[in-house]
């Protein structure tokens, strides 16, 4: 038999807050006293702090004012540089495993953390301000002392094109890019190029979308597939066609390259599939379910926007201050810039599906079986 409960009264109502009162205190935590944090200790600022030895300092030499500004500047960026490679690691983590629920918090993690990358990527543009307070004379007063270092042997900004997506083999400038830097930063660069990137990730989770299982969403859709090719997109490839000016026709020929020919593709980053589900959430993403999968989208647009930008500010803050002289690196200097800048645009393909969208008046009417996956559960 179960034992009588025992009646709690205002009479031994003490006896049992004295019973649970030492129970608790046989199952005590044991709760680590909190050491206080000092600032500077916290932030090791005197590492920081002196971390700064201009060369033209040194015994010998006499001291350029600018070069402190010079050197500050270019710390700053490297520790914003390590702050995005920390964003995009853990981005790649996320994305990493083996499936990513659109409805979950992940994706939201993800777009937060891309988000956090523009606003800094916005910020190292901003910087190119400061900088430029210093003339072309104030420059020369210590630039012949910083042969044969430059910015381009940064080797974070290089493992963070890499994170994103760039390959060795398309970047600009191989051959100068092998004679500046170290061994062991061309190892770790290449290394990262080996791993998943952002670029492959985003393929791969594009890839996934089940929005085209025509038995399950399409089997009611007005329209039979013509040639083997999905209904919907017989349809849109119908619609974007008539949409195209004579001298667009040649188009029609790159649609269907780009959506439809996994065979000759294989120089591209993303996949026929992962185009077409691309495109589908630019044309709707109205839909509940197709909002964070299109800010997803739109961020890494503007990752690439953003480092254009800032290479840009680079090539005219470079053209200011040197004129048409080669960098310290040896390497051409604005023209090898300009050369960067119009390569490594990591994200293009995403941007290049802008050339296919429609009037959306003229987007195809969804099934309602997709329609209400697309929208909110009632």
């Amino acid at each position: 038999m179960r034992p009588k409960r025992e009646e709690i009264s205002p009479d031994n109502s003490d006896h049992h807050i004295s019973k649970f009162s030492n129970s608790l205190c046989l199952h005590k935590i044991t709760v680590m006293p909190h050491k206080p944090v000092y600032y500077g200790e916290y932030l090791e600022l005197d590492k920081i702090i002196n971390a700064q030895h201009p060369v033209s300092f040194s015994e010998g030499h006499e001291p350029a004012h600018d070069e402190m500004l010079f050197i500050v500047i270019h710390q700053a960026y490297e520790l914003w540089f390590k702050q995005v490679l920390f964003e995009v690691n853990s981005v790649i983590d996320i994305m990493s495993k083996p499936s990513l629920n659109d409805n979950s918090p992940e994706l939201q993690t993800i777009v937060h953390r891309l988000n956090r990358v523009v606003t800094i990527l916005k910020v190292l543009v901003q910087q190119v301000d400061i900088l430029e307070t210093m003339t072309p004379m104030d420059f020369l007063d210590f630039r012949d002392m910083l042969r044969p270092a430059s910015g381009f042997q940064s080797w974070q900004f290089k493992i963070l094109e890499a994170k994103l997506g760039l390959k060795f083999e398309h970047r600009y400038g191989q051959e100068h890019y092998i004679s500046q830097l170290k061994k062991e930063d061309i190892d770790i660069i290449k290394k990262a190029e080996t791993g998943n990137s952002v670029i492959e990730l985003v393929n791969k989770w594009l890839e996934r979308m089940p929005f085209f299982e025509e038995s399950t969403y399409w089997k009611n859709y007005q329209h039979p597939p013509v040639n083997a090719i999905h209904p919907f997109w017989a349809d849109y490839e119908s619609e974007y066609g008539s949409s195209l000016s004579e001298a667009e026709k040649n188009n029609i020929a790159g649609f269907k390259k780009i959506f439809f020919d996994s065979e000759n593709n294989s120089e591209r980053s993303l996949s026929p599939a992962a185009c077409r589900s691309a495109l589908f959430i630019m044309l709707y993403r109205g839909y509940p379910m197709l909002e964070l999968p299109f800010q997803l989208l739109d961020i890494l647009l503007e990752i690439d926007n953003q480092l254009g930008n800032w290479r840009y500010r680079h090539i005219n803050m470079v053209r200011r201050m040197i004129g048409t002289r080669i960098g310290t690196g040896g390497s051409s200097g604005a023209d090898y810039l300009r050369g960067a800048m119009d390569k490594h645009y990591i994200f293009k393909e995403i941007s290049q599906l802008n050339s296919f969208l429609i009037d959306r008046r003229k987007l195809p009417a969804l099934p309602k079986e997709l329609v209400e996956q697309l929208g909110y559960k009632m």
